[in-house]
């Protein structure tokens, strides 16, 4: 009986705990695989084992569908992906819809975009990564909103009416926000083009719009071949006319300085008839649409000619920079040059990433005049119709040297 008394007081505490109420579980952590379908009002989506290092060689997708009638507002709580100046490595893509079409964003590193909004109740997110993989991954939430009431922090969507307006986020109470980007899809009837005009304009000023900066591109996607421009400062951008029947705007604002914002309106025009032109006053070597260099051009003698203040002026773009790759394709070099520093821009396509800016600039005759990989030059050229650089045998280029700066800074403020 000994042994039934000592089992009696355990026996006892085993009811009062069942009798007790039970403590409330802490919420299971989401476990974050790679892709798939996402429905409903809300929900989050990480990379594959967040917040754990993300696997290499992988390519997920995400398909956000929120109710009709509503928009997909997506923002990224936390990013943390293997850093390169042009995302080429591992990224994140965020997309109009289910589809590869129109891109809202690239994003890599760990700058973290504002809220991201898109012009339907659809939305595909997807991560790419390579062999080498370097960082935690991602994580996003998804909301529903609707298309026009998506508070201050929210902008961009899909624009098909005759005639609007679009601005920045806090218009015109208070300056815009801090890591905001917008994007806004103009879209026309095919017999159709748009016409942009920006009223009152006012984003941080940098030299090079590496901080904050409005965007805009022919065609419905962020294209850096068909960026008409991009703009910072407080004066207003020319007028625009787009080539075909939709633009896109992109507005980004970094995680600093902030200013008044700024307010655009646009409406739809129809195309006029091409009217004969006369054709256009070129330079000694006028740039090519082919890229194929004639055995005649690239017999010359390679030598420039000139100075650096007789061919500022001849030239459709003067920067200095790092030349980072080199891949040659037949006789012409296919080149990617870090901007050090850009003195006229005209239309070469610049692609930005962060605070990062490169050119891709195509020489010619691949041997003349020579470019090494890992060595910094001044580079003088022509655009072509893609917005790469066009490096002739008689462009001038040199070694970009710290006493070139004072004259080339005198040279930007010089009248063509």
């Amino acid at each position: 009986m000994r042994g039934a008394g000592a089992w009696a007081p355990l026996c006892l505490l085993l009811a009062a705990a069942a009798a007790q109420p039970s403590r409330p579980q802490p919420p299971e952590r989401p476990v974050f695989t790679c892709g798939g379908i996402l429905t409903g009002e809300s929900g989050f989506i990480g990379s594959e084992g967040f917040p754990g290092v993300y696997p290499p060689n992988s390519k997920c997708t995400w398909k956000i569908t929120v109710p009709e009638g509503k928009v997909v507002v997506l923002n990224f709580r936390f990013i943390d992906l293997e850093s390169d100046n042009l995302c080429r490595y591992d990224f994140v893509d965020v997309y109009n819809g289910h589809s590869n079409g129109q891109r809202i964003g690239r994003f890599c590193g760990t700058f973290r975009p504002g809220a991201l909004v898109s012009s339907g109740n659809k939305m595909m997110v997807q991560m790419i990564s390579d062999a080498n993989t370097a960082g935690n991954g991602f994580m996003a939430m998804f909301s529903a909103a609707e298309p026009n009431e998506r508070g201050d922090q929210y902008c961009g969507g899909l624009l098909e009416r005759p005639s609007g307006s679009f601005k920045t986020p806090n218009w015109p109470d208070r300056d815009y926000p801090a890591g905001v980007t917008c994007v806004w899809h103009i879209v026309a009837p095919k017999n159709q083009l748009i016409e942009l005009k920006f009223e009152k304009f006012d984003v941080e000023r940098d030299n090079y719009c590496r901080y904050d900066y409005v965007a805009v591109f022919n065609g419905g996607e962020i294209n850096d071949a068909e960026r008409i421009g991009k703009y910072c400062g407080d004066s207003p951008p020319a007028p625009i006319v787009s080539e075909r029947n939709e633009l896109l705007i992109q507005f980004l604002s970094d995680l600093s300085l902030t200013a008044d914002g700024f307010i655009g309106h646009y409406k739809f025009r129809p195309k006029k008839l091409p009217a004969t032109t006369a054709p256009p006053v070129t330079t000694t070597f006028p740039v090519t649409t082919g890229l194929k260099p004639t055995v005649a051009l690239c017999q010359q003698k390679c030598r420039r000619s000139g100075t650096l203040e007789s061919n500022y002026c001849l030239s459709n773009f003067v920067l200095a920079g790092t030349v980072i790759t080199t891949i040659p394709r037949g006789g012409s070099l296919h080149a990617t040059v870090s901007i050090i520093n850009i003195y006229k821009e005209g239309n070469l396509a610049i692609q930005q990433a962060g605070k990062n800016m490169s050119a891709k600039v195509i020489v010619v005759c691949k041997q003349c005049p020579l470019l090494r990989r890992g060595l910094n030059y001044i580079i003088m050229g022509q655009v072509g119709e893609d917005g790469r650089g066009k490096i002739m045998p008689n462009s001038f280029i040199m070694m970009f040297k710290t006493k070139n700066q004072k004259l080339l800074d005198a040279l930007k403020n010089k009248q063509c």
